[in-house]
C-alpha cells in the first residue's frame, strides 16, 4: 500500500530551478511528478534523484502549451499518485533575444500560450483538484515569474517580461478566489540566475555579463530559488497568498 505522502506537480522539472525544486522537496518528503515537453532522458535523472530520497517519482512528458497535454499530465498524475497537495508552475519559455520592432505575432503568441495560458490551466486543473468546493483538501500553488515582470527586460526579452507580468497578475487574481477553499496561491520572481535558459535566448553567459548590476555581486542559484519555493509550500506560509518573493540578490 502507498505511503500517504504529499504529493507535488512541478512542471518543467527536468531542468533549472523545476529541478532544483524537485529534488529538494523529495528531500522533504514529498512524492514527486515532474514534466517535461521533451528532454526524456534528463527527467528521468531528476526522478531517479528524487527517489534517493525514498519517495515516489514519476515523470510525464507533457507541452505545457497544449491543453490536451495538461489535461493527461493531471489525469496520470490522479492515477499514478494520488491527490495534488502542490504545484509549482514552472515551465516557461523564451526565445532569442530582440528588440519589439522585430517582433512576430508568432512567436509572442507561442509565448504567451506556454506562459500564460499554460499557466492557467495548470491552476484550473489544481483547482479543480485542491479545492474544498470540490471535495478537496486544500492545497498550494506556485507560480515562477521572473525579475523581468518588474524590468520589461527592454531590448531582450519584453515578450517573455509581458508574459511574466500576467502571471504576476493572475497568482494575485486567483489567490483571493480561492482563499476559502483552503487554497493559497503565491510567486517567486527569480532574478539572474545560472540556469540553461539563458541559452535558449542566445547568450548562455548571460549573468556573468550583468552581474555587475546586481547589489550582492553575483548571480544566483536554483537551489535558491526552489528554497522559496518550498518555504511558500510549506505550513511556515500559513498567512502568505497572493505574495511574491523576489530571489535577485537585490536588484
Amino acid at each position: 500500500m502507498r505511503a500517504l505522502r504529499p504529493i507535488a506537480l512541478i512542471t518543467g522539472g527536468s531542468r533549472g530551478i523545476g529541478a532544483a525544486t524537485a529534488i529538494l522537496l523529495a528531500e522533504q518528503g514529498y512524492d514527486i511528478c515532474i514534466s517535461y515537453r521533451e528532454r526524456s532522458a534528463e527527467a528521468d535523472k531528476i526522478a531517479e534523484a528524487c527517489e534517493a530520497f525514498d519517495v515516489e517519482a514519476i515523470a510525464v512528458q507533457a507541452d505545457i502549451s497544449r491543453e490536451e497535454d495538461i489535461e493527461r499530465l493531471f489525469s496520470e498524475l490522479d492515477k499514478r499518485q494520488g491527490s495534488l497537495n502542490a504545484l509549482v508552475n514552472n515551465a516557461g519559455m523564451l526565445m532569442p533575444q530582440t528588440r519589439v520592432e522585430n517582433l512576430s505575432a508568432g512567436r509572442i503568441n507561442k509565448i504567451l500560450q506556454t506562459n500564460v495560458t499554460g499557466t492557467l490551466l495548470c491552476c484550473r486543473e489544481a483547482v479543480r483538484r485542491m479545492s474544498t468546493e470540490h471535495g478537496g483538501n486544500g492545497g498550494a500553488i506556485i507560480n515562477v515569474s521572473s525579475g523581468a515582470a518588474r524590468s520589461g527586460s527592454p531590448n531582450e526579452y519584453v515578450d517573455y517580461a509581458a508574459s511574466k507580468g500576467a502571471v504576476d497578475t493572475l497568482t494575485i487574481g486567483l489567490s483571493k478566489e480561492v482563499a476559502r477553499e483552503g487554497i493559497r496561491v503565491n510567486g517567486v520572481r527569480p532574478g539572474f540566475i545560472y540556469t540553461e535558459m539563458h541559452a535558449d535566448g542566445g547568450e548562455p553567459d548571460r549573468v556573468e555579463r550583468l552581474k555587475s548590476a546586481i547589489p550582492l555581486g553575483r548571480g544566483g542559484y536554483d537551489r535558491e530559488v526552489a528554497q522559496a519555493i518550498a518555504w511558500l509550500i510549506s505550513d511556515k506560509a500559513s498567512f502568505s497568498t497572493g505574495t511574491f518573493i523576489d530571489i535577485s540578490g537585490g536588484l
